[in-house]
């Protein structure tokens, strides 16, 4: 053997001894993905994702239920949605002469076409307010480039809050700067990236929620923020954060699309969504979309944290895993039905399981096959919009059914689900632009919640579905009005009753605690056991858009929350005043 030889052998000896140290997720994913990148395939549109917000997808939303049937190109129930679809769904609205539109209808109409004009650039006409030439060429972007063999898009994104509340001595203020990338390389590779830099003071009931959500000791308290990752302490009571997300995303073929990178998802048509939410930090994540007509399958694979108790800062964050299939049938032009199932695991050893890779099979038999106590949940979801103004929707979370637990005991804590059911009336009593949404939600006490760490239904100490957690119910109520194109109101009012644990038993609220640790009892359990926790949320916002994407908000707050227990009350007025660009408005409803 020559000594070149003896090299490339030490080199693979050592390429195989590295990808041994780094199993956060198997390389051989991510080398499948890069090979079917370079890969010699027909090339098919790589459109990026729409970045999630409700108020942009709640546009998307209203149109559907207008148009009087689903959309043959992205299925509402799972989200974030391509560009290119909501493309499509524009062009078959404006198609329709049977659809009665206004002007602000058609205002909207156009502010979703200007932002994804690259996929419709020939019915998108050049802006008329131009900066140096070169710049804001399109409203939506600060600079683009465009040739056979690129396409680039850049935009800074940037907000600011500044606001005040009564329940603290402490002003109410963010700041965040930053830059959002896209685009498509050689037709064939879409990509996305986005990142900020963020200081700011939240509110009180906020702080409470999101600070020391874990102290790992008095020196290093975790602090960590909804939708975000670890964040750093400035001052007293501030924090100091960046924003991160990425991904990467190609068709191998027409019918399956590709996506990896570093973000969140949502499965759900509500404000709420007891499947998965967007209400945790963003996640890596590998995900594989087929579309088949009226079904869509969706596979996710995602590398999450367990922040093990007593972690030091020094220390690593254990890995965890969740493997999610979801498959969405449109059953007529109205009715839409999703089956969802996901397997929450983790090892000592940080590996992930390969078994686990299988896109079409039940992970339940899998659970069984390894005798694994992996956490598995089922779910269904239900959409059916009609008369062109409601859209009516429904999930059901099942969290490790046995049949003795269900139908044997009363109350048992093992009795474990979730349930959700919401209405929505588009151009609501006949007034024009006016909507309106009434949202249930109630989950069983333990739901979510397992052994350890490892297998819970959590990343980085925050839920993977509601932020209540379980133990809970919840009324919503939703008002959007826009009276001009420029201006919309948004008024939330939310009640909700939360059964709280004491400094010892566990009465299962707490997803981060362990099912078995101090259970007050086995059997009658009931919703709001505990400590009870009253919590009424009244909210209302104006958001006045300038220019394209570039917002004017004021908002005005009043939450009281009630106890039993003194340390428990809690009641907060705020009034907040801001403006932010390329940038959804920060959600903190709860």
């Amino acid at each position: 053997m020559s000594f070149r030889q003896l090299l490339l052998l030490k080199s693979v000896h050592k390429h195989r001894r590295d990808t041994e140290k780094r199993p956060y997720l198997p390389l051989t994913v991510f080398n499948c993905f890069l090979l079917l990148l370079i890969s010699k395939t027909p090339s098919f549109s790589q459109s990026q994702y729409v970045p999630l917000n409700d108020d942009y997808y709640h546009l998307i939303d209203r149109f559907e239920i207008r148009r009087g049937r689903l959309s043959e190109d992205f299925h509402i129930g799972v989200k974030p949605f391509q560009r290119t679809a909501v493309i499509s769904l524009l062009d078959s609205i404006e198609a329709d002469r049977t659809l009665p539109l206004n002007d602000i209808d058609f205002f909207n109409l156009r502010y979703l076409r200007q932002d994804n004009w690259e996929w419709s650039a020939d019915k998108t006409p050049m802006s008329q307010k131009r900066f140096l030439k070169r710049f804001y060429e399109r409203p939506s972007d600060f600079y683009y480039v465009r040739n056979k063999d690129f396409d680039l898009h850049l935009s800074p994104v940037t907000h600011l809050i500044l606001g005040t509340e009564n329940s603290s001595k402490d002003y109410l203020w963010l700041t965040a700067r930053g830059v959002e990338l896209r685009g498509v390389v050689g037709k064939k590779l879409g990509f996305y990236t986005y990142v900020t830099d963020t200081q700011g003071m939240f509110g009180k009931y906020v702080r409470d929620y999101t600070l020391n959500v874990r102290e790992i000791n008095l020196i290093y308290p975790l602090y960590v923020v909804p939708g975000e990752s670890l964040v750093k302490s400035i001052r007293t009571n501030g924090v100091d954060f960046i924003s991160a997300r990425g991904y990467v995303t190609a068709n191998p073929i027409k019918q399956i699309n590709l996506q990896f990178g570093h973000d969140r998802h949502i499965i759900g048509s509500g404000y709420r969504s007891l499947l998965l939410s967007d209400w945790s930090s963003p996640y890596l994540f590998l995900k594989m979309t087929t579309q088949l007509g009226r079904f869509q399958y969706t596979n996710l694979w995602a590398g999450m944290l367990y922040n093990q108790v007593g972690r030091r800062p020094e220390e690593p964050v254990n890995k965890k895993f969740a493997a999610i299939h979801h498959l969405s049938i449109n059953l007529s032009k109205n009715i839409n039905i999703g089956i969802f199932e996901a397997e929450m695991f983790g090892r000592e050893n940080n590996r992930f399981d390969l078994n686990y890779l299988n896109p079409i099979i039940f992970y339940r038999y899998l659970e069984t096959y390894l005798g694994s106590s992996d956490n598995a949940l089922l779910g269904v979801d239900f959409r059916w919009n009609f008369l062109r103004h409601f859209g009516f929707y429904s999930q059901f979370m099942l969290d490790e059914f046995k049949t003795s637990e269900y139908f044997g005991k009363n109350g048992s804590w093992g009795k474990k689900y979730a349930f959700q059911a919401g209405l929505k009336y588009v151009d609501a009593l006949g007034v024009k632009n006016l909507d309106l949404q009434a949202e249930f939600n109630a989950v069983r006490p333990f739901t979510y919640s397992h052994k350890n760490g490892f297998n819970n239904y959590v990343h980085y100490d925050l839920p993977l579905a509601h932020p209540l957690g379980a133990n809970f119910w919840e009324v919503i109520g939703l008002l959007r009005y826009q009276p001009t194109r420029r201006l919309t109101v948004y008024g939330t009012f939310t009640q909700s009753k939360r059964g709280v644990d004491s400094d010892v038993w566990n009465y299962g609220g707490n997803i981060n605690r362990p099912y078995d640790e101090f259970r007050v009892r086995d059997v009658g359990n009931f919703i709001g056991q505990g400590t009870p926790v009253n919590t009424t949320f009244t909210d209302l916002r104006l958001s006045y858009m300038l220019r394209h994407n570039f917002f004017i908000d004021g908002r005005l707050m009043m939450r009281r929350q009630q106890s039993t227990v003194a340390a428990q009350n809690l009641n907060t007025t705020l009034a907040t005043f801001g403006f932010r660009l390329n940038l959804p408005y920060r959600q903190q409803v709860f």
